[in-house]
């Protein structure tokens, strides 16, 4: 496979685009934005520092930080102080760091838009402004909502989000993260070096947008912050239900799909960026080595178990109840309440425990309740023996 084309240069296009062209082969991507903004928080966990530490390593303008304070429905609040920071980016700055590595390892950046694909032929054929090239495997980057591949089917309304948001001239030290009632999806304002990212994201077969602006608008007034001449942004993005990452093809014989094309994004809390990165490193070493096949099992290695779970237990967080009161809420007063559950959650959103391991860490270390809380959302029985040995309580 000499020549690779890239349909997409945001952060899977362009980690993709360097691995290939580091390879040797002859890589041309093409993005009709290159490095530009949407509304998102824009953070990298600790698992994406610790499997590419150019990330934070690197002279590009970038926010470390080390707090979330959690807002309930019901207006509790805590505070959680992670060891391991959230490295948080402009989406601009983030993309243009990963187009300038994919160009300094050879990769050919144009910007232009590419209309269409034909992967009929044993060598794929894109148009680009009307023009057709060939080329010996295309990788597919551009999106949620890309449809350019006939042989991967478009993504449905209830494996969809939409996301709206502001960036606020603004600066802050601390993530604040807030909930709804009978929302699927949270309010988050991240602090970036220059400027607060402030939007809100929510299912899109269970909100509309007018939904989800009313809410945006209620919380920056209640934050007192100041959107006049602040840009409005609207973008839709995955939220993969479990048949998503389980059975839709990411891979055919002269093709693939990476990042929000390949719907890589945690349903629980939203993370892309990591899933983007990586899958985009994936594949390019798969195609580096003529193997693309191995794509999907690296994959499913690597993290789409993860995402599964995350599938099966996102509509229980959101919407569930625990002792009659929601479970956003009873999280956010157990934070409040039990040191070790609050060490727990912040290990979570650092990015430092997965959740396949969680259960491991669950039973003997947390009180019965807070143990019951956890189990009925993640859908877990208790064991018998922790049972009946543990009669801790909600203050640890």
């Amino acid at each position: 496979m000499a020549q690779i084309a890239i349909i997409g240069g945001g952060p899977s296009g362009a980690m993709c685009g360097e691995q290939l062209a580091r390879a040797g082969h002859q890589v041309n991507l093409y993005d009709e934005h290159l490095a530009w903004e949407k509304p998102c928080g824009g953070g990298l966990t600790h698992k994406a520092i610790q499997c590419f530490p150019f990330l934070l390593d690197n002279s590009y303008p970038k926010k470390l930080v080390h707090s979330v304070e959690l807002i309930s429905s019901q207006e509790h609040r805590a505070t959680l102080e992670m060891q391991h920071p959230i490295v948080i980016y402009s989406r601009k700055v983030l993309n243009g760091l990963l187009l300038d590595r994919a160009q300094a390892a050879g990769c050919k950046v144009q910007r232009s838009r590419v209309l269409s694909v034909d992967i009929e032929r044993t060598k794929p054929r894109f148009s680009v402004e009307g023009e057709w090239h060939e080329t010996d495997f295309l990788v597919l980057a551009a999106g949620a909502r890309n449809q350019l591949v006939p042989g991967s089917r478009a993504l449905q309304r209830d494996e969809l989000e939409m996301t709206q948001g502001y960036f606020v001239p603004q600066n802050a030290d601390s993530i604040t993260i807030k909930f709804l009632p009978q929302f699927e999806g949270y309010i988050w304002s991240f602090p970036r070096s220059d400027h607060l990212s402030v939007g809100i994201c929510g299912s899109m077969s269970s909100h509309t947008s007018a939904e989800l602006r009313g809410h945006l608008q209620t919380f920056v007034e209640k934050q007192n912050l100041p959107t006049e001449g602040a840009k409005f942004y609207s973008h839709v993005l995955p939220s993969p239900q479990e048949r998503t990452l389980s059975q839709r093809n990411v891979v055919g014989k002269n093709w693939a799909l990476v990042g929000d094309a390949a719907a890589w994004v945690d349903p629980l809390t939203g993370e892309g960026l990591f899933y983007a990165i990586r899958s985009g490193e994936l594949l390019g070493r798969s195609l580096a080595q003529g193997c693309p096949e191995k794509y999907p099992a690296w994959i499913k290695a690597a993290f789409s178990t993860e995402l599964e779970f995350a599938a099966r237990i996102v509509r229980r967080f959101y919407r569930g109840s625990f002792l009659g009161t929601a479970v956003t809420t009873r999280m956010v007063q157990f934070i409040r309440r039990s040191p070790v559950f609050r060490q727990l959650m912040s290990d979570l959103f650092s990015g430092t425990q997965d959740y396949s391991s969680l259960k491991r860490r669950l039973w003997g270390h947390l009180g019965v309740t807070i143990s019951d809380f956890i189990a009925s959302v993640l859908n877990l029985d208790r064991p018998a023996r922790a049972h009946a040995g543990n009669t801790g309580a909600v203050g640890d």
